[in-house]
C-alpha cells in the first residue's frame, strides 16, 4: 500500500503506516512459507524417483524388462525412443557439462517447459521418463494467506470509519473558533469520539444560550439607557443658559457615543462583527480618533507629529475606536495628562511619560486582567480590533516613556 505525503504527526498516517507494515509483513511470510512448501513438495518427488528408479532396476534384474504397469501407476511414463528422446539426453548431457561433471550420472533430472524427465543410466538399461506428477500447490496456505489479507483490510476501514468523525469533530471545532456557534456536533454512538463530540455539543450550547443572554442584557441596558439621555436632551433645550445647555449637550452626546461603541465592542468581542476594510491615511484615522475624545482643547493635552503619512488598510470606525482607547489611556495614566502622537516609518507611536508597566504587555491583552481604576477591557478591545485587521501592537518604554507602536503586518503571498 502507498500513501503520498504521508504524515507521521497525522492519526490516519500512523494506522496506515501501522497496517501498511503489517500487510508487507503478511507478504513475506506467505512467500517464505510458500517457498517452503514447493521445497518441500519438490523434495517428495525426488524422492519418489529415487524410489521408483531402484524398483525398476530390481524388476529388471529379477524379470529383465521394464514394469511398464508401475510406472503407469505412479502418473510415470516413458518417453518414445526416438529424436526427441535424443534431443533429451543431449539435453541433460549439455547441462551436467555446464555443471562442470566429467562422467554423466546414472541418474538425471531436468525441466524443460513445465515438464520434468527423468534419464536413467546404468549398467543394464538406459530409459528417458516423463513425471507427470506436479509439485503440490499449497491451497491451504493460500486460504490463510487470502483470509488474513481480507481480515487485515477489514480491520482497517473499520478502524478509519470509526475515526472518521474525528474529521468532522475537527472542522466544526474550527467553525466554533471563527465564530459560528450554530454549529450541531451531537453522535448516537457509545465509543470515546462520540463522548468527546457529545461533551462539546453540550458546551457550545451552554456557550451559545450564555451569549444570547449577554447580549439581550446588554441590549436591555443600552435601549433603557436611550431614553433617559433623550429625555435629557430635551430637557436641556429648555435651559437659557448657553453655556450650560452647549455642556449638557455634550454630556449626553458623549452619552450617546458610549453606547454605540458600548454596542460595537459587544459585537467585536462576540466575535460578530465584520469588518469593512479600506485604505485610509493614518492622519486621517488619527484624527477621526481625537474627535471621538470630545476633548474641550485637544492641542492642551495632545501633540501630533506627521513625519512620514501613510495608508493603512482598515475599518474606520474600529480604528479610530482603537485609537481612541490607546489616546484617552495616554492621557488619562499620564503625570501631566499629556499624550504624544508620531505618524513615522508606516507606524503609528503613541506615547506618554509615566512608569513602566509592571507586567508585559501581553498579560494586559487578556480580559479582565488586575487593573488600576478600570475593568482592563481596554487593552483586550484594542487587541481584538487590530487582531482583526491584522495589525500588531507592540510596547517600548524608553528614557522615561511608554510608547505604544502599531503597524500592520505584511501579508505573505
Amino acid at each position: 500500500m502507498k500513501f503520498p505525503h504521508l504524515r507521521l504527526d497525522s492519526l490516519k498516517s500512523k494506522i496506515r503506516l501501522i497496517f501498511s507494515i503489517a500487510l508487507l509483513l503478511l507478504f513475506l511470510l506467505f512467500a517464505a512459507l510458500l517457498q517452503r512448501s514447493l521445497n518441500r513438495s519438490i523434495q517428495d518427488l525426488e524422492l519418489q524417483e529415487r524410489a521408483n528408479i531402484h524398483y525398476l532396476y530390481l524388476y529388471y534384474l529379477k524379470y529383465g524388462r521394464i514394469d511398464t504397469a508401475y510406472l503407469a501407476s505412479q502418473n510415470i511414463k516413458v518417453v518414445d525412443a526416438g529424436e526427441k528422446s535424443l534431443q533429451l539426453k543431449r539435453l541433460i548431457e549439455s547441462t551436467e557439462k555446464k555443471e562442470g561433471k566429467q562422467k554423466p550420472k546414472k541418474f538425471a533430472v531436468v525441466n524443460v517447459k513445465y515438464h520434468r524427465y527423468i534419464l536413467i543410466n546404468n549398467d543394464r538399461f538406459k530409459l528417458i521418463l516423463e513425471n507427470l506428477n506436479r509439485p503440490r500447490f499449497p491451497l491451504e496456505l493460500f486460504i490463510a494467506f487470502a483470509g488474513a489479507f481480507a481480515l487485515l483490510i477489514l480491520l482497517y476501514l473499520w478502524i478509519i470509519r470509526s475515526i472518521r468523525p474525528l474529521s468532522e469533530l475537527k472542522e466544526k471545532i474550527l467553525r466554533f473558533s471563527e465564530g459560528d456557534l450554530e454549529i450541531h456536533c451531537h453522535m448516537q454512538s457509545r465509543d470515546e469520539i462520540a463522548e468527546v463530540a457529545n461533551a462539546f455539543d453540550k458546551a457550545v450550547a451552554t456557550i451559545r444560550d450564555l451569549l444570547q443572554s449577554r447580549q439581550l442584557l446588554l441590549r436591555a441596558i443600552m435601549h433603557e439607557l436611550k431614553t433617559p439621555i433623550a429625555k435629557g436632551r430635551l430637557l436641556a433645550e429648555m435651559l437659557k443658559d448657553p453655556v450650560k445647555k452647549r455642556r449638557f449637550h455634550a454630556i449626553f452626546q458623549r452619552l450617546n457615543l458610549l453606547i454605540d461603541e458600548f454596542a460595537k465592542v459587544e459585537r467585536i468581542t462576540s466575535k460578530n462583527f465584520e469588518a469593512d476594510i479600506r485604505e485610509y491615511k493614518a492622519s486621517d484615522l488619527l484624527e477621526g480618533s481625537i474627535d471621538l475624545l470630545m476633548l474641550d482643547d485637544p492641542q492642551k493635552h495632545l501633540h501630533l507629529v506627521v513625519r512620514e503619512d501613510f495608508t493603512l488598510r482598515a475599518d474606520y470606525e474600529l480604528m479610530t475606536l482603537a485609537l481612541k482607547n490607546l489616546i484617552d489611556n495616554a492621557i488619562k495614566y499620564s503625570p501631566d495628562r499629556h499624550a504624544d502622537l508620531l505618524i513615522h516609518r508606516r507606524s503609528i507611536v503613541i506615547g506618554n511619560e509615566g512608569k513602566k508597566l509592571p507586567h508585559p504587555i501581553e498579560h494586559y491583552f487578556a480580559p479582565f486582567h488586575s487593573s488600576q481604576g478600570g475593568l482592563g477591557l481596554g487593552l483586550y478591545i484594542v487587541k481584538s480590533i487590530l487582531d482583526m485587521q491584522k495589525m500588531k501592537l507592540e510596547y517600548r518604554y524608553e528614557n522615561g516613556r511608554n510608547l505604544f507602536v502599531i503597524t500592520q503586518k505584511e501579508e505573505r503571498k
